[in-house]
Parts: C-alpha cells; sequence; structure tokens
C-alpha cells in the first residue's frame, strides 16, 4: 500500500493541493493519519476515491451526486437502481443542455447567414438580435440569487 503525501497525491490524481483539501472538508475524502512530522499521509485508497471523483466529474456529475454515488458504491445494501436513477437524471440533463444548444446555434447561424459582412457594424444583425435582447437568458432560466438553489429540474 502506497503512502503519499498531499503534494504526491495531487500529482498522482491530476488535481491541485486545494482540491484535496477542498474534498476534506466536504468530507468526499476522509481526513488522512498523519505522520509522526504531522505530514498528511494517503493510501492508495484515496487515489482511487479521488480519481472516481474527477471521472464523476468528466461524466458531468456534480460533487454532491459524486458523493452519492461514492455511499451507493460503499454501501453493503445499495441497489444499482440507486445508481441506474442518478444516471437517468443526469442524461435528462444533459439532454437538456443539448436542446438548448442545438437552440442557440440555430439562432446563430441564422444571425451569421443574414449578417453582411462588409457593412457597417451599425447594420450587423448580430449586434442588433444582442442590443434586442439584453435579458434574452432570463426568458430561458429563471435567475436566482446568491445561495438560492435554481428549482428547475
Amino acid at each position: 500500500m502506497g503512502k503519499f503525501k498531499i503534494g504526491e497525491l495531487a500529482t498522482a490524481a491530476g488535481v491541485s493541493r486545494d482540491t484535496i483539501r477542498y474534498y476534506e472538508r466536504t468530507g468526499l475524502l476522509l481526513s488522512p493519519g498523519r505522520s509522526g512530522a504531522g505530514y498528511r499521509l494517503y493510501g492508495d485508497d484515496d487515489l482511487l476515491r479521488l480519481r472516481f471523483i474527477r471521472s464523476g466529474q468528466g461524466l458531468g456529475f456534480t460533487l454532491a451526486e459524486t458523493s452519492e454515488l461514492l455511499t451507493l458504491q460503499t454501501s453493503d445494501t445499495a441497489r444499482a437502481t440507486a445508481v441506474l436513477a442518478i444516471t437517468c437524471d443526469k442524461i435528462r440533463q444533459a439532454e437538456t443542455r443539448v436542446d438548448e444548444l442545438n437552440r442557440i446555434r440555430t439562432i446563430l447561424e441564422g444571425l451569421a447567414a443574414a449578417c453582411p459582412g462588409e457593412a457597417p457594424t451599425r447594420d450587423c444583425p448580430i449586434l442588433a438580435f444582442i442590443s434586442a435582447r439584453p435579458r434574452a437568458r432570463a426568458a430561458t432560466k429563471p435567475e436566482t440569487t446568491r445561495g438560492e438553489k435554481n428549482r428547475e429540474t
């Protein structure tokens, strides 16, 4: 079993030391033992856990979802249906994002096709569209204040 100091673990996992400390503060990573000199000492399980967290993030899972997946992974009683439910929800979220990106692409393609190119910028339909829709994003997604969760699903 390997013993890693925080810098060595960070390098092996491809994260920063601050990320490791943050994961410890939030409970994603258990607080490690300490050496006689007071250095944090991590093991192979910590490295595997960090890689799991990063892999989950790469698939779009939030840290909260990843934490739930880690809990399910270590449970003796959990069923794969719980993991499937989280994954299906993530698929629905991805489909919503894809739909929104497709809508944006369609709008941008139309604006690009209508742009006269060599005309003065005052005649640019792209700038006119953006100027006419300063709150366009608010029409598709309600604003939230700091600390308030967006209630959309």
